[in-house]
């Protein structure tokens, strides 16, 4: 199948039936299980770590990566990527939980999952194309930003309860409290970030946050041992036993089918599902499939260019959205594809979606056996572990380069979508980023055209011109940013001038505001009694001017297939004795 091929189809399990379709074996089936189990493996803590992040409990991340990690790998379009709970999201999740709680969040990620499926049914698969990387770069660094805020609280052992909603608010919050942190917190947190760091040095293939997490977990036990006060999943978080009783840590259940709106709400009520409250969570859910989107298909364009293959880009939207329909159900929260876990994925010799299966299946039998020693999990050391992923996330690097490099409008783009998301909200900074990125492209295209004296070039007009002729030579499309300055400066020209030849072969666009403007210079040159030539249009022009019924008018407006027959024209006239 070709590559636009690719880009244009739509079909359930894309990705699954092409593996299939080539022809899969034993050694395919092996490869994928090893890299399935390496993956889980990785998922485990960083579920958990990514679920309290966005204000629920961890075993919602779990329940996340098994429900939406089966069945995006089985339903969507790129047969490396392991869909899960992604850092990116935390900042629109964290929000929601706070003012919605768990059940709004679900709703929410519902909503999204409607969304992107109405964008692949749309075919709009190609709308990363038209995303400027200063908005990505801008929102992702943004993005970092605020997750590395967001684990202070515990990576420090602040007694905090909750930060507030608003950027100011948090970090005065944290200003005034940071002189209670912890020394046990900050000794654990500071340690499995050493250990992450020294470990990527290494090159090693085991990933760098498991040892680091079990040098924290090891470490934090000592200290617990001897007296220190150090939160841990179990002391954060605890659940119901089918007896009533209260149990602390990670419920070792199944994950389950459910309403959405009958989960917890923000006081542990269940929220009673209304179009209001669906209506109160359309912009979060908008930001949500957005979001979902543009993590989803640029980590399948990364593998892609890893693997050689090519993905369906609106079959992977199909399946990102039934993933978010239907993880909620099951008491999970948004998901999309990850990057990190999905290029460990492949680096471990995955060869089909059936390593994403796996995958969750291996999250799955944690969930089951490995919730005791879960417990155990210090919450300074998945905060220490969450500033890591933010930091890769950043991409801090090209953001630097873009920073040296780029034009100017591109530096102005970056910092406008960087501090919106740090300071408002992702929704806010990406709306202020794609349009201001689209103003300032549309003046530097409209710049781009310009109108030109050619009268006494003789290359292009061999013969001297009729007195009171000029020929003007138009450059660059004739957009509604641009026409009315070009059309004005030859309106202030037709003013001294019996008749103007406008040679528009470098015209390769016309639009309706362009067409405006070429009709208000045609309606002066009549007031004015100037004849107006048009030579060498392109076919867009050509095709706007018919549709629109424009009719030569003798002696007003003609038209000439190329410059050179208007200008035999226009030296006939010269020679003629009546002229």
């Amino acid at each position: 199948m070709s590559h636009r091929a690719h880009l244009f189809s739509l079909r359930i399990c894309h990705a699954l039936r092409e593996s299939l379709a080539e022809g899969y074996n034993r050694r395919k089936l092996m490869k994928d299980l090893l890299a399935g189990v390496t993956v889980g493996i990785i998922a485990i803590p960083l579920a958990m770590a990514l679920a309290i992040a966005s204000g629920v409990p961890p075993q919602y991340g779990l329940y996340t990566a098994i429900i939406a990690g089966f069945v995006i790998a089985l339903t969507g379009g790129s047969r490396f990527s392991i869909s899960g709970p992604t850092a990116a999201f935390v900042v629109i999740l964290y929000p929601i939980a706070l003012k919605y709680g768990l059940s709004g969040l679900l709703l929410a990620s519902v909503l999204a999952g409607v969304m992107l499926v109405a964008m692949a049914l749309f075919r709009l698969g190609r709308l990363i194309e038209y995303i400027p990387e200063s908005v990505t770069l801008g929102f992702t660094s943004g993005i970092a930003i605020v997750i590395v805020i967001l684990q202070l609280k515990d990576f420090f052992g602040l007694p905090l309860e909750a930060l507030p909603e608003h950027f100011a608010d948090k970090i005065w919050l944290l200003v005034q409290t940071m002189p209670q942190a912890g020394w046990a917190s900050v000794l654990v947190a500071s340690t499995t970030l050493l250990v992450m760091i020294g470990w990527r040095r290494l090159k090693t293939p085991v990933p760098p946050h498991l040892p680091a997490l079990l040098v924290g977990t090891l470490l934090g036990m000592l200290l617990l041992h001897f007296g220190a006060d150090l939160a841990t999943v179990s002391s954060r978080f605890s659940y119901l036993t089918s007896d009533g009783s209260l149990a602390a840590g990670v419920p070792p259940y199944l994950p389950y089918f459910d309403w959405p709106w009958n989960r917890p709400g923000p006081d542990g009520v269940a929220l009673s599902f209304s179009w209001q409250l669906a209506k109160d969570l359309l912009a979060a859910a908008f930001a949500i499939a957005m979001l979902g989107a543009i993590e989803s298909l640029l980590c399948a364009v990364v593998l892609d260019n890893a693997s050689g293959r090519r993905h369906s880009a609106n079959s992977e939207l199909l399946g990102q959205g039934l993933g978010n329909i239907i993880t909620p159900f099951f008491g999970g929260i948004t998901a999309t594809a990850a990057l990190a876990r999905s290029s460990a994925n492949f680096n471990a010799g995955a060869q089909s979606p059936v390593a994403g299966m796996v995958h969750a299946l291996v999250v799955l039998l944690a969930l089951l056996l490995l919730t005791p020693l879960l417990a155990y999990i210090p919450m300074a050391a998945l905060a220490a572990l969450l500033v890591m992923v933010a930091w890769g996330m950043s991409e801090a690097p090209k953001a630097v380069h873009l920073l040296k490099t780029a034009p100017r409008s591109d530096v102005l783009v970056f910092m406008v979508c960087l501090l919106l998301t740090v300071i408002l909200d992702m929704v806010i900074a990406i709306t202020a980023g794609i349009l201001l990125a689209t103003l300032l492209f549309m003046k530097d295209i409209a710049a781009m055209t310009k109108v030109t004296d050619i009268s006494k070039n003789r290359k292009q007009v061999e013969q001297p011109l009729p007195a009171g002729w000029k020929v003007l030579k138009i450059s660059g499309p004739l957009f509604f940013a641009a026409a009315d300055r070009i059309f004005a400066e030859i309106g202030l020209l037709s003013a001294q001038q019996r008749g103007l030849l406008l040679y528009m072969d470098g015209v390769p666009l016309l639009d309706a505001g362009g067409l405006a403007a070429l009709e208000k210079l045609r309606a002066q040159c009549r007031k004015q009694q100037v004849e107006l030539l048009i030579a060498d249009l392109q076919f867009q022009p050509l095709k706007t001017l018919a549709k629109a019924g424009v009719q030569p008018e003798p002696g007003i407006l003609t038209f000439y297939p190329t410059l050179r027959e208007a200008l035999e024209q226009l030296y006939a006239r010269q020679s003629s004795p009546l002229n």
